[in-house]
Protein backbone atom coordinates (compact mmCIF):
# COMPACT_ATOMS: atom_id res chain seq x y z
CA UNK A 1 0.00 0.00 0.00
CA UNK A 2 1.26 3.29 -0.96
CA UNK A 3 1.44 6.19 1.90
CA UNK A 4 -1.02 8.04 -0.24
CA UNK A 5 -3.29 5.11 -0.01
CA UNK A 6 -2.61 4.97 3.30
CA UNK A 7 -3.47 8.59 4.37
CA UNK A 8 -6.29 8.50 2.24
CA UNK A 9 -7.59 5.64 4.73
CA UNK A 10 -6.85 7.44 7.95
CA UNK A 11 -8.76 10.26 6.49
CA UNK A 12 -11.66 8.44 5.85
CA UNK A 13 -11.33 6.72 9.08
CA UNK A 14 -11.33 9.72 10.77
CA UNK A 15 -14.24 11.34 8.87
CA UNK A 16 -16.62 8.21 10.12
CA UNK A 17 -16.05 9.22 13.34
CA UNK A 18 -17.10 12.69 13.14
CA UNK A 19 -19.95 11.48 10.96
CA UNK A 20 -20.86 8.77 13.71
CA UNK A 21 -20.82 11.61 16.59
CA UNK A 22 -23.19 13.64 14.82
CA UNK A 23 -25.70 11.34 14.16
CA UNK A 24 -25.99 10.50 17.74
CA UNK A 25 -25.44 13.76 19.45
CA UNK A 26 -28.63 15.59 19.64
CA UNK A 27 -29.13 19.34 18.54
CA UNK A 28 -28.67 20.56 22.32
CA UNK A 29 -25.38 19.07 22.91
CA UNK A 30 -24.11 21.41 19.79
CA UNK A 31 -24.44 24.62 22.66
CA UNK A 32 -22.87 22.42 25.63
CA UNK A 33 -19.72 23.44 27.74
CA UNK A 34 -17.80 21.14 29.85
CA UNK A 35 -19.60 21.53 33.65
CA UNK A 36 -17.09 23.72 35.71
CA UNK A 37 -14.05 23.96 33.47
CA UNK A 38 -13.22 26.27 31.07
CA UNK A 39 -14.43 25.05 27.73
CA UNK A 40 -16.24 26.04 24.44
CA UNK A 41 -19.12 24.06 22.81
CA UNK A 42 -19.10 21.07 20.93
CA UNK A 43 -20.24 22.59 17.83
CA UNK A 44 -17.63 25.42 18.57
CA UNK A 45 -14.95 22.02 18.78
CA UNK A 46 -16.77 20.92 15.05
CA UNK A 47 -16.76 24.28 13.54
CA UNK A 48 -12.77 24.16 13.94
CA UNK A 49 -12.80 20.53 12.34
CA UNK A 50 -14.58 22.10 9.41
CA UNK A 51 -12.57 25.16 9.12
CA UNK A 52 -9.15 23.52 9.41
CA UNK A 53 -10.18 20.57 6.30
CA UNK A 54 -11.43 23.73 4.24
CA UNK A 55 -8.23 25.74 5.17
CA UNK A 56 -5.89 22.66 4.96
CA UNK A 57 -7.49 21.53 1.37
CA UNK A 58 -6.97 25.46 -0.03
CA UNK A 59 -3.06 24.95 1.41
CA UNK A 60 -2.58 22.06 -0.11
CA UNK A 61 -3.95 22.94 -3.52
CA UNK A 62 -2.05 26.21 -3.26
CA UNK A 63 1.23 24.23 -2.08
CA UNK A 64 1.13 26.87 0.79
CA UNK A 65 -0.82 28.01 4.19
CA UNK A 66 -3.16 30.59 2.94
CA UNK A 67 -5.14 31.50 6.36
CA UNK A 68 -7.67 29.71 8.25
CA UNK A 69 -11.49 30.14 7.47
CA UNK A 70 -14.59 28.16 7.91
CA UNK A 71 -17.43 28.40 5.93
CA UNK A 72 -19.80 27.23 8.99
CA UNK A 73 -21.88 30.31 10.08
CA UNK A 74 -23.88 28.52 12.85
CA UNK A 75 -22.94 25.62 15.65
CA UNK A 76 -25.81 25.09 17.29
CA UNK A 77 -27.99 23.68 14.37
CA UNK A 78 -27.52 20.02 13.67
CA UNK A 79 -28.01 20.17 10.18
CA UNK A 80 -25.94 22.71 9.28
CA UNK A 81 -23.14 21.02 11.41
CA UNK A 82 -23.77 17.97 9.55
CA UNK A 83 -23.86 19.35 6.21
CA UNK A 84 -20.61 20.91 6.80
CA UNK A 85 -18.66 18.22 8.08
CA UNK A 86 -19.57 16.04 5.31
CA UNK A 87 -18.91 18.81 2.58
CA UNK A 88 -15.51 19.16 4.55
CA UNK A 89 -14.59 15.91 4.53
CA UNK A 90 -15.57 15.52 0.69
CA UNK A 91 -13.44 18.22 -0.44
CA UNK A 92 -10.38 16.53 1.51
CA UNK A 93 -10.90 13.60 -0.01
CA UNK A 94 -10.87 15.08 -3.48
CA UNK A 95 -7.87 16.76 -2.84
CA UNK A 96 -5.94 14.11 -1.85
CA UNK A 97 -7.01 12.07 -4.94
CA UNK A 98 -6.31 14.67 -7.02
CA UNK A 99 -2.47 15.12 -6.14
CA UNK A 100 -0.56 12.10 -7.67
CA UNK A 101 3.20 13.14 -5.59
CA UNK A 102 3.49 15.46 -2.64
CA UNK A 103 5.72 18.51 -1.91
CA UNK A 104 7.29 18.40 0.88
CA UNK A 105 5.12 21.59 1.86
CA UNK A 106 1.85 19.17 1.01
CA UNK A 107 3.41 16.63 3.04
CA UNK A 108 3.14 18.61 5.98
CA UNK A 109 -0.28 20.20 5.57
CA UNK A 110 -1.67 16.73 5.28
CA UNK A 111 -0.12 15.68 8.28
CA UNK A 112 -1.15 19.04 10.46
CA UNK A 113 -4.48 18.28 9.36
CA UNK A 114 -4.55 14.68 9.93
CA UNK A 115 -3.12 15.34 13.61
CA UNK A 116 -5.70 18.26 13.91
CA UNK A 117 -8.60 15.66 13.36
CA UNK A 118 -6.90 13.80 15.88
CA UNK A 119 -6.70 16.59 18.52
CA UNK A 120 -10.37 17.28 18.66
CA UNK A 121 -11.14 13.35 18.63
CA UNK A 122 -9.37 13.65 21.37
CA UNK A 123 -10.74 16.79 22.81
CA UNK A 124 -14.50 15.73 22.42
CA UNK A 125 -13.52 12.57 24.16
CA UNK A 126 -13.71 14.35 27.43
CA UNK A 127 -16.99 16.17 26.07
CA UNK A 128 -18.87 12.34 25.66
CA UNK A 129 -17.64 11.97 29.52
CA UNK A 130 -18.13 15.03 31.37
CA UNK A 131 -21.68 15.54 29.55
CA UNK A 132 -22.78 11.74 29.72
CA UNK A 133 -23.33 11.58 26.17
CA UNK A 134 -23.56 8.50 23.80
CA UNK A 135 -20.29 7.32 23.05
CA UNK A 136 -20.77 6.19 19.10
CA UNK A 137 -19.55 2.53 18.45
CA UNK A 138 -16.72 3.89 16.16
CA UNK A 139 -15.36 5.88 18.85
CA UNK A 140 -15.68 3.17 21.80
CA UNK A 141 -13.57 0.68 19.07
CA UNK A 142 -11.14 2.76 18.11
CA UNK A 143 -10.30 4.77 21.31
CA UNK A 144 -11.58 1.58 23.53
CA UNK A 145 -13.66 3.81 25.05
CA UNK A 146 -16.53 2.44 27.59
Amino acid sequence: MTIGNVIRERFDRSFVLYRDLIEVIDEATLSSKLPQLPSNTVGLQLWCVVGARESFSRAVVANEWSGFGCSLETTSTKAPVADALDRSAKAVSEVLKSIDAYSDVQNRLIVDLLEHEASHQGQLIRYLYGLKLTIPESWKSKYALD
